[in-house]
């Protein structure tokens, strides 16, 4: 499939104490939501910090909306008012009020929309009881509570591309629900226009609103494409026991149990489980991201 990039980098490069996060291609496509799948360490929140400009002592060159570099981002309203961030830690300050909150995101952003952001407060249940306190102060929320907040702060905005790093963690089950549908909503609205990019641990819970999956391990990119893409290349195979030792030396990744096995197979080595008793699914994103992760360990360890 063919498309246009609403992120791009090249060579991104940081070095932390323990860590190196080495990057060099990422392109994140324009109308889709795409989710940044990894393992706890494995550099989502830094490269998210980058393209945010949180962190600004990475090394690489960034490219937005085709036309804006990483100097643009700091420099110029127009491109920060066109970028949505949210994250985890003290975004707003904890002796903010709500109110307060209220009054720096429209002194920030020249798109921010208060009645929007009052009607998201109450769409996601952030008073109580339906009573409106914006007295209340960030410090007296709770993080599910704390991320609604800034929810409803990001999506109260006029923006072109939203970067969420794991929105979806401290929400309950319906929240995460919901989240979905405001994801949908914001990308189906912006016509191809808008794109999201959100980090995860809770893949089974966002696959439904995921178009383009990237995969990180180690600080780069192992696998990247879109979810339809990913399913025809890997498939998920189950089997019989008596066949498992010979399987797994064809299976991208395998579990077994005495009674059979199931794993990952790419698409392209399907011909050497011939003559096994096997049968052929289409694998979740959730299966997939942990074959490629898992396999992906075994080769660094080796």
């Amino acid at each position: 499939m063919k498309t246009e990039n609403i992120i791009e980098g090249r060579n991104i490069q940081k070095r932390l104490r323990n860590f190196e996060l080495n990057i060099p291609q990422l392109n994140i496509p324009k109308g889709f939501a795409t989710a940044l799948i990894g393992e706890n360490g494995a550099g989502k929140t830094t490269l998210l910090n980058i393209l945010s400009g949180i962190r600004l002592d990475a090394k690489g060159d960034l490219l937005f909306f085709n036309e804006f570099d990483q100097n643009d981002r700091e420099k110029k309203s127009e491109v920060k008012n066109r970028i949505g961030y949210t994250g985890p830690g003290k975004y707003y300050l904890p002796q903010w009020s709500i109110r307060e909150v209220e009054e720096v995101s429209q002194l920030l952003f020249d798109t921010f929309d208060r009645n929007k952001f009052d009607q998201l407060c109450e769409d996601l249940a952030i008073f109580s009881g339906g009573i409106t306190d914006k007295k209340k102060k960030v410090s007296s929320l709770s993080d599910g509570m704390k991320m609604k907040l800034m929810l409803a702060g990001v999506f109260a905005r006029e923006t072109d591309v939203l970067i969420l790093d794991e929105p979806a963690s401290p929400l309950d089950p319906l929240m995460r629900d919901k989240l979905n549908q405001m994801i949908g909503e914001y990308i189906h609205e912006g016509a191809g226009e808008k794109s999201v990019f959100f980090s995860t641990h809770n893949i089974s819970d966002m696959e439904s609103i995921t178009d383009y999956a990237i995969i990180m391990e180690h600080g780069t990119i192992v696998e990247e494409g879109f979810v339809e893409d990913l399913k025809e290349k890997y498939i998920l195979i189950k089997g019989d026991a008596n066949d498992a030792e010979a399987a797994g030396k064809v299976l991208y990744s395998m579990t077994k149990n005495p009674y059979g096995f199931e794993g990952i197979c790419l698409a392209e080595d399907l011909d050497k489980l011939a003559g096994m008793n096997v049968s052929k699914e289409i694998p979740s994103l959730y299966q997939i991201s942990v074959a490629v992760m898992r396999n992906n360990t075994l080769i660094k360890m080796r």
